[in-house]
């Protein structure tokens, strides 16, 4: 709710709503015409910094070395052209995609760019490399995402191979004694765990270090899984903790596939080359859409492209591979818990 209430606070315009409304209006309409019926800009535009990633985490694509887009950063001009295009009509910027957001050396600047036009700023970090915490609460950053998948470093490092969970607990305990120096809300942190076979067991531990650290959330996720072996290595045990049925060798999402997503009326996804991409789970770009380098991003928004990939959805969504394993119509996170600030 503190969440909600600060986004409110920030972000709200009388035209950023007109957008939002038109981009819902749009998604429901489609439903039902099954056209790709767009308008506006959308309310959420997720941006990636970079691509590159410091742990080896190995359901992840830029951890197992598996991306198969060239790795890079995302230069800073290109980026300010589209801060500038849609500030004032779009609500939120999520900075992350692929990669640790934290590896580019402008990223700071980024946040800040974006705070200054009163965008509501959202990014998601291992904590393993992090900038001062003064200088990140100074940014503007409005929520901190931090994926920490345990309570101790045996745990941890299962899945976020190189990682140091003790770096991760000093540079979070850095960050909550920043905004109390600076006797400020933001960035509103919140942990995130994925939860898996190997860290189950831990979550009551996990909640209690969060509420000793101060963070203010600790969100529970359900992990994304591509193989039958990825069952026996990650799953958790506990059936209410996956995304998953399962049977034998084979798995599938718990509630089907329906020929919907709105992700592809609420929230595209610009990568570090500057390609558009339909949205998150297009993790290799494969379906191109446009570069922001030599168009505007209205144009790749409203483009036939992209419109295409609409009306296949409404139409025919198992068609496509990437929609197969979405979350869209999956409730990812499993649960949600508010720590006591401190």
């Amino acid at each position: 709710m503190r969440e909600q209430l600060w986004f409110i606070k920030k972000s709200f315009s009388f035209r950023r709503l007109y957008h939002a409304f038109l981009a819902y209006l749009c998604y429901f309409f489609s439903l039902i015409t099954k056209k790709g019926m767009i308008r506006g800009y959308p309310p959420v535009l997720m941006i990636e910094p970079t691509n590159i990633c410091n742990l080896r985490c190995p359901l992840c694509p830029s951890g197992n070395n598996s991306l198969k887009r060239t790795k890079g950063y995302l230069p800073f001009e290109l980026y300010t052209k589209v801060v500038d295009e849609i500030h004032d009509k779009t609500m939120m910027l999520i900075l992350w995609n692929q990669g640790e957001p934290f590896l580019h050396t402008g990223l700071l600047d980024m946040i800040r760019y974006a705070s200054e036009r009163k965008l509501f700023v959202i990014t998601s970090t291992n904590a393993n490399i992090m900038p001062d915490a003064e200088a990140i609460v100074r940014s503007g950053l409005d929520t901190l995402i931090i994926s920490l998948d345990g309570a101790t470093q045996e745990t941890y490092n299962k899945y976020r191979l190189n990682g140091d969970i003790d770096k991760v607990i000093a540079n979070v305990k850095a960050l909550v004694e920043a905004k109390k120096r600076l006797n400020s809300p933001t960035p509103i942190i919140k942990w995130q765990v994925i939860v898996m076979k190997h860290n189950e067991h831990e979550i009551e531990e996990i909640k209690q270090l969060a509420d000793s650290l101060g963070v203010d959330t600790v969100s529970l996720k359900s992990a994304q899984i591509y193989s039958k072996e990825d069952i026996e290595n990650f799953l958790p045990e506990n059936p209410k903790y996956r995304r998953y049925k399962i049977s034998g060798d084979d798995f599938e999402l718990k509630f089907g596939l329906k020929n919907r997503c709105i992700r592809l009326w609420t929230q595209p996804v610009i990568n570090c080359d500057g390609e558009v991409a339909i949205c998150c789970f297009d993790k290799d770009g494969e379906y191109h859409i446009g570069n922001i380098k030599d168009n505007s991003f209205r144009s790749l928004w409203h483009s036939d492209k992209f419109n295409i990939m609409r009306k296949t959805v409404l139409r025919n969504r198992s068609s496509i591979p990437i929609c197969r394993n979405c979350g869209e119509g999956v409730k990812l996170t499993i649960k949600e818990i508010s720590t006591h600030i401190k």
